[in-house]
């Protein structure tokens, strides 16, 4: 039995023993191949890490059983998976990235988005379609030159592909056509200036270092960017978002309070959003996570404005380096 003085200096580690939990998790998390520690250095590390594609692991290849075949850019990659991004060594073409759009259909294969075209008319028709049902199709490239007010294809002939072929065919063959130009690639390969006029190896080089950016004491949101910033940054998390549209009515370096607008507030609920701010927090690469409000008093926000900057953001976006 315990005495009096003993019981008070208790803590919650003395009467739990936590073993047997920590080590059902331990071994949950640390059992599979697949399983591994997020990479946190910097925002785009840590989206890039969420959007990886493996061959290995179970039921996938091995290193030494993987040929070049397997390894190599392939034509139903196109929107699919990046022909840029992946890693320099062993593990080259085994570890893809997901590219911009793509996205999981219900039986696991990967989709992209086209633009339907009927007629030679673009509609705003979005339909996600597989590598297989993509070779039934003619579709052109995203930067076929469109009428603004009729939505006409303008050129006699577009260049466009079908089963893997490319061809210049007429406006009225044309079924699909691409959403973006840079559908095909992945978001760090994306967030590269002028990506055309690079060479693939200096730009697979340059995607992967990307992530390696530690984030900087003052950012700097770049001068010349690609418009995939603010995305990158406030899909990564890293950022903090208003919930509702409001007006600020008080801001420190720890926490963000705001008044709903009248329309948007919730009959019988306080009126009012807290946003506590994170500070000086360990990442896993032990760099500092650190939200600065960038806010004042009295300003107006809307749903979906951000309202402080996390780690290697400015303003909303993402800003790995200094200019």
């Amino acid at each position: 039995r315990l005495g009096q003085a003993e019981s008070e200096n208790l803590m919650p580690h003395d009467l739990i023993n936590s073993k047997p939990i920590s080590s059902a998790i331990r071994e949950f998390f640390g059992s599979s191949q697949l399983s591994q520690f997020m990479d946190q250095t910097n925002p785009l590390s840590e989206i890039t890490h969420k959007r990886r594609v493996s061959a290995l692991g179970p039921g996938g290849l091995t290193r030494e059983r993987a040929g070049f075949e397997v390894r190599d850019v392939h034509p139903t990659h196109y929107g699919r998976v990046c022909p840029i991004e992946t890693p320099e060594g062993p593990n080259i073409g085994l570890i893809n990235s997901l590219a911009l759009y793509a996205h999981l259909n219900e039986y696991g294969f990967l989709e992209t988005p086209y633009r339907k075209v009927t007629d030679g008319k673009v509609t705003d028709q979005i339909d996600y379609l597989s590598a297989i049902e993509e070779g039934r199709y003619v579709i052109a490239q995203a930067n076929a030159s469109v009428d603004e007010a009729t939505g006409e294809l303008t050129d006699e002939l577009v260049s466009a592909r079908e089963a893997g072929e490319t061809m210049m065919v007429t406006p009225d063959r044309i079924q699909y056509m691409d959403v973006a130009p840079s559908q095909i690639v992945s978001v760090a390969a994306s967030l590269i200036p002028f990506l055309e006029h690079d060479d693939a190896n200096r730009a697979l080089m340059g995607s992967n270092m990307q992530r390696q950016a530690v984030p900087c004491l003052r950012p700097e949101k770049p001068v010349v960017g690609t418009g995939i910033e603010r995305t990158c940054a406030v899909d990564s998390g890293t950022t903090v978002q208003a919930e509702r549209g409001g007006v600020v009515d008080y801001v420190d370096a720890g926490r963000i309070v705001i008044r709903v607008n009248d329309d948007e507030a919730v009959a019988g609920e306080v009126g009012v959003d807290i946003y506590n701010l994170i500070k000086y927090t360990r990442s896993n690469q032990n760099t500092n996570i650190n939200q600065r409000p960038i806010v004042k008093m009295g300003d107006k926000v809307s749903r979906g404005d951000v309202l402080a900057d996390g780690a290697s953001t400015d303003l909303g976006e993402l800003a790995l380096g200094q200019n």
